[in-house]
């Protein structure tokens, strides 16, 4: 059995001590600022908590990274989003969709001379923008750890030249970084486990 670990969130939607990483991740995903660490025993948490975020940040508080859940499964009332892209570079798309009855909420392109990375960063943002717009609390899954940690950084890290082909890509890039810069959302973005759960429904079925 994975040895437990108690979440303590000093700054986030909800603080306090979660004993699950599902239940510390709905707290502080998405949230701008978010203060919070895992303690391998409830009486280091609850000591943590009693003092402040700074004492523990960059230090190392537990014996192993947080046990990954493999018995979940993925909220039935979320949404998803995916890219396609056809060569690399080469035409990509993306696209958003209800992760259960997969109504597809947006999608964009084809573009010329374009990335899966940066169709899965766009695809994000898109969302992001959409559910704050519309007020929706679901949360949005994503299969691309890269996307994720552009998004985290606010910006789109891709390695692709700008030329003629691609500038409209490239001005959707600059908008979507723009928006993470002057926005603060409260959408749990996930990662999908693909693993676990096959392939995310957003895909495009393509590879």
């Amino acid at each position: 059995m994975p040895k437990a670990k108690f979440y303590v969130v000093w700054k986030g939607r909800r603080t306090g001590i979660f004993t699950t990483w599902e239940e510390c991740s709905a707290q502080v995903s998405g949230f701008n600022g978010a203060e919070y660490k895992a303690f391998d025993s409830r009486a280091a948490a609850e000591a943590a908590l009693r003092a402040r975020y700074e004492d523990y940040k960059g230090k190392r508080t537990t014996q192993e990274a947080p046990a990954r859940r493999t018995n979940t499964r993925p909220v039935a009332d979320s949404y998803c989003v995916d890219a396609s892209c056809t060569g690399n570079p080469g035409a990509m798309e993306y696209h958003g969709v209800h992760t259960t009855t997969r109504r597809e909420i947006f999608h964009q392109g084809p573009f010329e001379n374009g990335t899966n990375n940066i169709g899965e960063f766009l695809a994000i943002v898109h969302a992001l923008a959409l559910f704050k717009q519309r007020g929706w609390k679901q949360p949005l899954y994503t299969d691309s750890a890269t996307a994720l940690t552009w998004v985290k950084k606010k910006k789109c890290k891709t390695r692709l030249a700008p030329n003629e082909k691609n500038a409209p890509i490239f001005e959707r890039i600059a908008r979507a970084e723009a928006w993470l810069r002057d926005n603060a959302y409260e959408t749990q973005l996930l990662k999908w486990d693909t693993e676990a759960w096959g392939e995310i429904p957003a895909d495009y079925g393509r590879k």
